[in-house]
Parts: structure tokens; sequence; C-alpha cells
């Protein structure tokens, strides 16, 4: 059954539109990027970010935009810097919010990553608001904020763009959905509610649980199987396939023993690969199915349907709940948050090493030019070489941590710690 990442053949390597790059895996075909670097050598330029956020920095031509919040919520912000000089050209208080409901110190009121395409720029904060604006102007030509979700722990998922669809996760401990709108108009096109019922989970139990298990934060991802779009989106205690077009289920895995996803799924080889989050995580490898299958991750095969959607492989050890996996060649890259790095064969799960890196991850990692950059929260860059030996090439260090994912596009990256953004390059 082939599948494949539907292709982002129109963007260059010296753009950065969506949240892990232009295929929304984290691989560049960036040359001449710097290997080492520290506040003092390499640094194009720096410029300090107000606010407390974790969204990363899209780019597209002469722009990189970001959002940020203040901490308490209240205010959210949306940025715009040269990329050439780093000058801030835009910052604009998007949304103010009365009341924002409670966000863990663990995460920030702007945590979803824009996503940029020619002329616009779309931007969420979740349930308290999403955004189009034009590029060039910094003109708001449409804003929603009729969406009622508690985030619980405040949102992560960020959007995506397909066709003329821009489709946004909202999982939270009261609601959980998908929907797809216009993006020239931000009218809903279709609205999913998710259709596992949580069945074993006790209503009169303790709210904090309740919430946590219904709760995820991941991006979704847009993959061609069989030839055909099919949207692959991490909700609590599930990864659903769904017609990106429609919003038809298509099919779906269970996973009842973790819960609260939070990356980007991958996709190759004729599988899905996704780590199922907190609690009781690991690393399952889909077999796609179809329409009408529902599959138990723990069982043997599926039901519903003609039993194709299967498990080809999983693996429990050092599973990533935060940073999502890199596809090289036949071999996924990963790390989980407490800085256990790891090389896995694609095809079977087989491990081919696992190393301590050291220190504590939430930002995704990237490939380039056969390089795996690691980025710490607490401002160490490790960088290994995308190989079945690990070769560690060099370790750098930025003066704050990494909670944003970074981009790359030409030569340089661009890289949000806590309280600034770096063009970092040769």
């Amino acid at each position: 059954m082939p599948v494949a990442v539907l292709a982002g053949s129109a963007w260059a390597n010296e753009d950065w539109p969506q949240f892990r790059g232009p295929n929304g895996d984290g691989r560049s075909d960036s040359r001449d990027l710097p290997l080492a670097w520290s506040e003092s050598e390499n640094v194009k330029w720096k410029t300090p970010i107000h606010g407390k956020a974790w969204s990363s920095p899209v780019i597209l031509a002469d722009q990189v935009w970001l959002t940020t919040a203040t901490e308490d919520g209240r205010e959210l912000f949306v940025i715009c810097v040269d990329r050439g000089t780093g000058r801030i050209l835009r910052d604009e208080r998007l949304f103010e919010i009365e009341k924002p409901q409670f966000c863990h110190q663990f995460n920030s009121y702007a945590s979803p990553t824009p996503v940029i395409e020619p002329g616009r720029v779309y931007v969420t904060f979740g349930s308290p608001g999403t955004a189009c604006l034009d590029a060039k102007t910094g003109k708001v030509l449409w804003e929603r904020r009729d969406f009622v979700c508690n985030h619980y722990r405040g949102a992560g998922s960020s959007p995506i763009l397909h066709g003329d669809l821009l489709v946004m996760n909202f999982d939270g401990s009261d609601h959980q959905f998908v929907v797809a709108l216009d993006k020239r108009t931000g009218k809903t096109v279709w609205r999913k509610e998710r259709s596992i019922d949580f069945k074993d989970l006790d209503a009169d139990g303790k709210p904090q649980t309740e919430g946590d298990l219904r709760k995820a934060f991941a991006t979704p991802q847009v993959a061609t199987i069989d030839g055909r779009s099919v949207l692959i989106s991490q909700g609590a205690k599930a990864t659903y396939a769904y017609d990106p077009l429609t919003g038809e289920e298509l099919w779906r895995v269970e996973e009842r023993t973790s819960h609260s996803g939070g990356t980007r799924p991958l996709v190759g080889f004729g599988m899905i690969f996704v780590p199922t989050g907190w609690s009781q995580g690991q690393l399952l490898a889909i077999k796609p199915g179809k329409s009408g299958e529902v599959l138990d991750a723990n069982a043997e095969s599926a039901s519903g349907g003609n039993g194709q959607l299967q498990i080809a492989w999983k693996s429990k050890r050092n599973t990533p709940k935060k940073p999502s996996l890199l596809l090289v060649d036949d071999l996924l890259f990963g790390i989980d948050d407490g800085g256990v790095a790891a090389c896995l064969e694609a095809k079977t799960g087989a491990e081919v090493w696992r190393e301590r890196i050291g220190g504590n991850f939430s930002a995704s990692p990237v490939c380039a030019e056969g390089r795996i950059y690691f980025f710490s929260e607490e401002g160490k860059t490790a960088v290994v070489e995308s190989g079945r030996k690990f070769k560690v090439l060099s370790e750098n260090k930025l003066a704050d941590g990494f909670m944003s994912s970074p981009a790359v596009a030409g030569k340089a990256f661009y890289l949000r710690t806590k309280t600034n953004l770096y063009r970092i390059e040769k």
C-alpha cells in the first residue's frame, strides 16, 4: 500500500512555511549550514521577542512570522521580522482575552505555529482566536473566535493548509474535534467530532485525570495513500484517518493505555509513524486500512472492515512525548523528553543505536546535509550524523533554552529561544 507525504514541491529550500518545514517532516534540502555556533560565532542577527511563547518561526521570501503572548494570556500577538536584518516590522496585538483559560507553566498561550503562503499568514491560539492576515500590510482579513474548547493545559496543535482549506485539531477536556475552514473567508467547510467514546473513563473521577485523558496537542499531516489524499490526525487515545475534503472518518487506531499525543505523524514505506503520547506511550508503525476499520493498537487485527489496518511494529523504549520524529532514508531518528536519542530501522523497528545526549527536550529535531540537530531546553544543540553509527559532530550553546522547534531556510537556522530569535549562519 503506497504511502507518501504530499510533497511541498512549490516550496524552495529558501522557505519554511509551517511547523516542521515544507513537508511537515523536519527535513531540509538546505546546504552550507553552520555546524558550530555560539553567542559570539555565526550569529547574523539576534532579536529580542517579548512575551512567553513556544510557537516556531515560519519563513517566506523576506519575512519571518511568529506569535507571542503575555505570560498571563490576556494579550495575544503576531510579529513579523525582516529576514535580512532581524528588525521587527510588525508587532500587532490580535486578541485581548478577558478571562484566559488555565495554561500549564510548561506550556504557553502562544504555542501553535503559524502557517504561511504567498500573500497570507494564518495564526491560531486555539479557542481564544484564529486569524488570517495580509502578509504585506498586516491587515486582518478574517478571524474566528467562536470555537469552544477547554484546552485545559494550553493549546499546542498547529494549523495546516490543504488546497483551499485551513485544517485544525481541537482536542480539549470538554470538546474534541477537527475543523476545516475556507482559507479565503474563514467560514467552516466541515467539522468532525472525534468518534472515540472514552468509555474507559469514569465520568465521576478526578477532573484533572479526566481532562488529561481527553487532551491532545498533535499537529495533523496530509499523506497520499493508494493515490488518495488522507488527513492523519492524532487525538486523545486514537490516531484517525479522514477525508481532508469532507471530514469523513476513514479508519482509526485506538491506543487507550496512553493519552495527550503531541507530535506530528510521519509517513513512509507504506506506514504511518506515531508516538502515542504520555503515560504508557509507545511508538506505532501503522499500516493504513480500508474505510470503516477500527483497530486496538494492542490487538491483532482491525474490526469493521477487511482487516487490512495493522500495526507493523511498535516500540516502547524512550518514546518521545513532545519532540517529533525524523525519517531519513530507511532510518527513524528521535529523542525522548529526557535526552535519550535513538535510531531505528523504519521498516522493522529494530534498534540501530540508542545514546544519551543529555538535557531535556521539547523542540523537534531537524535534518539537513546528513546531520541531525537536537535542540534542548537548556540551550544546547547536539549535532550527530544521520547514519547507522552514532557520531557527535558538534555541540553548541546559546544563552537561553529551546522550547520552540527550529526553522531552516537558505543557508541559515532561525532559532527561537525563550527570549530571542536568532539567525544562525556562517
